[in-house]
C-alpha cells in the first residue's frame, strides 16, 4: 500500500481531521447559567459597549479562517470547495499542532471576486485571523488586497506569503553556505503564478537587485503582451537588463534557480550553464523541475525541493503556525512586509552556522523551537511598525 492508498483508508477512518472540543463544563444547572442564559448577556453587553472585548470574552483571539474556492488545491487544480475540504482540514490541524492556533476550514462556493470578499468579510467578525489558501491566480491578488483594505483582522494568502517567506529563509541560509551576498547574485524564478510573485516581491524587499522571472512565454519584459496586471507590475521591478528569451536563456550565469512550475523543465545542461556554487530549489511538486540528483550531477552546490523525502525540504509548515501565533497574540491589524522579513530571518537563525551545511539549511518541520521563535519575532515587528494592537 503506498502512501496515497493508505491517506485515503485514514480518512475513511477519520471522517474529518478536526472537530469542535467545548472548553467549559456543562455538569449542573450553575455551569449552563454561567455558559449560557442568563449570565451569557453580560459578555455580550460587554462586547456591545466595547468591540474589542469580542477579544477577550470570546475564541476570537485564538481562531483563524482557512479560506478556499477550490480553485488551486495542491497540485490537482480546481476540484471545487468540497473536494478541498480534506486539505483545508489538514491546514486547520498543522496550525493546532504547531502553534496551537483553533482554525475551521470555510469552503465557498464561487468563483466571483466580489461574492467570496463579501463572504469573507461578512463573516470576519468571528475570527482572529483570515488565511486565504488555494485560490487560482490572478484572482487571488485581487481577493487578498481587497479583504485586506476592509477587514481589521490579518488577511493572509499562504500559497503566496508562507511559501515566499520559507524560501526566503532557505535562500538566506543557503547564501550564508556559499559565502554569497543576497545583494549581488543573479537569480531566477520560473512561474509566475501567486507564489513566484510573493517570493520575488520578498526577496526584492530583502535586498535581492538582479532578478529575472520566467513563465511559459519566456522570460518576463516590460511591454510583453498577455500578462496580468501583477506580472506587468512585476515587468517593471525585475530583468533590469531586459533580457529576452527562453528559460535556458535566464538561467546562465545565474546564482540562484528558483522553480515554481512545472516538472522535469530544468535540464542537466541549465544546471552547468550555472555559475560556480549554484543554488537550485525545485519545488514543483509531486515531481520538481530537476530531481536532486540530476541537479548535483551538474555541479549544483545546494538543492532544495517540496518534497520530505529529500534534503532541504521547503515546506510552508515552517512559517504560517508561528506567523499567526504572533499575529494573534499582539492582535495585529495586519501581517505587513517587517513582519515578513522578521519570520525568514527567524526561521533562518535556528539552523546555527555551525551545523549549516549543503543539506542542512532549514530546521526540520518538528523542531519545536520554530513556532515560538516565528511568533516573538513577529511580534516584535508588528509591535514596532505599528501593526500590533496589545
Amino acid at each position: 500500500m503506498d502512501i496515497r492508498e493508505e491517506s485515503l483508508n485514514k480518512h475513511y477512518e477519520w471522517q474529518g481531521k478536526i472537530e469542535v472540543v467545548s472548553r467549559v463544563s456543562v455538569n449542573d444547572t450553575k455551569d449552563l447559567s454561567l455558559a449560557y442564559t442568563p449570565g451569557v448577556a453580560e459578555p455580550c453587553l460587554e462586547i456591545q459597549r466595547n468591540y474589542e472585548k469580542s477579544f477577550q470574552l470570546t475564541r476570537r483571539s485564538n481562531l483563524v479562517a482557512v479560506i478556499t474556492d477550490g480553485t488551486a488545491v495542491l497540485g490537482l487544480g480546481d476540484i471545487g470547495p468540497e473536494a478541498g475540504m480534506p486539505v483545508m482540514e489538514g491546514k486547520c490541524a498543522l496550525f493546532k499542532e504547531f502553534a496551537g492556533v483553533d482554525a475551521f476550514p470555510i469552503c465557498i462556493r464561487s468563483k466571483d471576486v466580489d461574492e467570496i470578499v463579501r463572504t469573507v468579510y461578512l463573516i470576519s467578525g468571528s475570527f482572529g485571523g483570515i488565511n486565504l489558501e488555494d485560490i487560482a491566480a490572478p484572482r487571488c491578488f485581487e481577493i487578498e488586497r481587497r479583504l485586506k483594505e476592509i477587514c481589521d483582522i490579518p488577511v493572509f494568502h499562504d500559497d503566496q506569503h508562507g511559501t515566499a517567506i520559507i524560501v526566503a529563509a532557505a535562500v538566506l541560509n543557503a547564501l550564508k553556505v556559499v559565502k554569497k551576498s543576497l545583494g549581488e547574485i543573479k537569480a531566477v524564478i520560473n512561474g509566475s503564478g501567486s507564489a513566484g510573485i510573493a517570493i520575488a516581491k520578498h526577496l526584492l524587499n530583502l535586498g535581492l537587485k538582479n532578478l529575472i522571472m520566467v513563465d511559459r512565454f519566456g522570460i518576463i519584459c516590460e511591454e510583453m503582451e498577455g500578462l496580468n496586471s501583477e506580472q506587468k507590475y512585476m515587468s517593471t521591478v525585475t530583468n533590469r537588463a531586459h533580457k529576452t528569451g527562453s528559460l535556458a536563456d535566464a538561467i546562465k550565469d545565474s546564482d540562484l534557480f528558483i522553480g515554481v512550475s512545472a516538472p522535469n523543465i530544468v535540464t542537466e545542461e541549465m544546471v552547468k550553464s550555472m555559475a560556480s556554487n549554484a543554488v537550485i530549489f525545485a519545488m514543483a511538486n509531486p515531481t520538481p523541475e530537476i530531481m536532486p540528483d540530476i541537479a548535483k550531477r551538474a555541479g549544483a552546490r545546494i538543492v532544495g525541493t517540496g518534497r520530505s523525502d529529500f534534503p532541504n525540504q521547503i515546506n510552508n509548515v515552517l512559517a504560517f503556525p508561528g506567523i499567526f501565533r504572533g499575529a494573534l497574540d499582539c492582535r495585529a491589524r495586519e501581517i505587513n512586509e517587517q513582519m515578513k522579513a522578521a519570520a525568514s530571518y527567524a526561521i533562518a537563525s535556528l539552523v546555527s552556522e555551525d551545523e549549516l551545511n549543503d543539506e542542512y539549511i532549514l530546521p526540520k518541520a518538528f523542531d519545536r523551537r520554530i513556532g515560538k521563535t516565528v511568533a516573538d519575532a513577529v511580534i516584535d515587528a508588528a509591535r514596532k511598525s505599528g501593526a500590533a494592537r496589545v
